[in-house]
């Protein structure tokens, strides 16, 4: 199967706010279809739209607040993301209450839950990226596996692989123990002692990562992060883009 590739537009932050179309026509012809969103410089949703119209890319996400997907901010954030042509609205961080406890972590997934029914009837999900911290042990168990533990299977998965092994986790496990979850997923390398390896160039075992999205993970697209430069990071995006096309992706 073909997952497309998207960029999670953070890898090129500052190319983004200094003039957000040429960066993304630069993106576009590095071959991603599409680009998930951390922040919309100063855009709206129907100008954003025409810009990603008119280079060809479509929206794979967009990197949401748990805030933002509740009470009376729910409905502008449906609308701004169906304007997008985007239904992965995922959550990329929490503050601190939602996460200072396994059972916090328990109600936390319960809250997401509820905000997963509430955008079924749009055609839209929720879900959460991990960082490192969600792999560091807390009375015995890993605070991620308490989250997605407890969420229903409607909760996307978006295991972000660089991050989980610098917090000592397994997201090969993750991925095996959680099928159909991987709904998108971020592609980041990891090298011990040099946060600035470029996919393809580290430790993580690729070729079992794309197995596994492509047939037990329910992987719908795959989304680049780099967000440690040796190059410029347009550079860095492009050579981890065509080190993918090496690896048949």
């Amino acid at each position: 199967m073909t997952i497309p590739m998207g960029l999670q537009l953070y890898s090129v932050r500052e190319d983004c706010a200094r003039y957000l179309p040429s960066a993304l026509k630069a993106i576009a012809e590095m071959g991603y279809d599409g680009v998930e969103f951390a922040g919309y410089y100063g855009y709206s949703a129907t100008n954003l739209r025409r810009l990603l119209d008119n280079y060809g890319l479509k929206c794979c996400g967009t990197h949401t607040s748990l805030a933002s997907l509740q009470g009376y901010e729910l409905d502008s954030t449906i609308e701004f993301n169906q304007i997008l042509g985007n239904k992965y609205l995922i959550v990329p961080s929490l503050p601190e209450q939602y996460r200072a406890s396994n059972e916090a972590w328990k109600t936390t997934a319960g809250l997401f839950n509820q905000i997963a029914e509430q955008l079924k009837p749009h055609g839209m999900v929720t879900g959460y990226h991990n960082h490192f911290i969600e792999f560091n042990p807390v009375d015995g168990a890993i605070p991620l596996d308490v989250f997605f533990g407890n969420c229903s299977p409607d909760v996307v998965m978006q295991i972000d692989i660089g991050n989980a092994i610098h917090g000592g986790g397994d997201p090969i496990d993750f991925l095996r123990r959680y099928p159909g979850r991987s709904i998108t997923v971020h592609l980041k390398e990891y090298a011990a002692g040099y946060d600035k390896a470029l996919i393809g160039e580290g430790q993580v075992n690729w070729s079992e990562v794309f197995s596994l999205c492509e047939n037990d993970g329910g992987t719908e697209w795959y989304i680049i992060e780099q967000e440690s430069y040796a190059f410029p990071p347009l550079e860095c995006v492009k050579k981890c883009r065509e080190n993918l096309r090496k690896m048949g992706r």
